[in-house]
């Protein structure tokens, strides 16, 4: 009897497959509908003095902190195909790492928009409020993922992965390069609609 080409998934894999994509889809939906939300917000709110505020510059660095730790999951994922479980350990260590360093960038350049003028004198429930708004919501998300990395980088390096179970470590890599498109996004919606940086 003959095997499909997906004989190399093992049947619980699937299940965890599908339900990993239904995830992604979910989260796809949510960030979109708040982009249009904030795009719709943005259209009503053309008097808005405070427009015209500048966004942090801490948010292009942590641009290039979500690219890297997206690179080091890609990585991460090839090691643990080929069985070299310390080398995929220390890849997702070292992701989240770099994550928690995002998170605080995040945090800085946040701290740093509610100081502006337009959060101060009251006005921050405009444009400037709702750019925290999702950049808190994208937040959320990301710290969701840092405690994702955690429990599955304690399992790598108890060799709970290898070239046959892998999927809590590319589940992780797809997850973060999602994470990097909905910034990205979220970033030049941003840009276009704020004084930029």
């Amino acid at each position: 009897m003959f095997r499909s080409s997906t004989a190399a998934i093992l049947p619980n894999d699937h299940r965890a497959h599908q339900g990993g994509w239904l995830f992604l889809a979910m989260l796809l939906v949510f960030f979109l509908a708040s982009l249009l939300l904030y795009g719709i917000y943005v259209l009503t709110r053309q008097d808005d003095p405070y427009r015209s505020a500048p966004l942090p510059v801490a948010f292009l660095a942590s641009s290039g902190l979500l690219i890297a730790i997206s690179a080091m999951l890609h990585r991460a994922t090839f090691a643990v195909r080929r069985d070299h479980w310390g080398k995929t350990t220390t890849l997702l260590a070292g992701s989240g790492l770099l994550a928690i360093v995002f998170l605080g960038i995040q945090v800085v350049a946040m701290l740093q928009m509610l100081q502006e003028t337009a959060v101060v004198a009251g006005y921050g429930r405009g444009v400037v409020g709702m750019v925290i708004v999702l950049a808190i919501l994208h937040g959320l998300h990301v710290a969701g993922g840092v405690v994702a990395l955690g429990i599955i980088t304690a399992r790598s390096a108890v060799g709970k992965y290898d070239h046959e179970r892998h999927f809590a470590v590319d589940f992780s890599a797809r997850y973060w390069h999602f994470l990097d498109l909905i910034w990205l996004l979220m970033l030049a919606a941003f840009w276009g609609t704020t004084g930029g940086f």
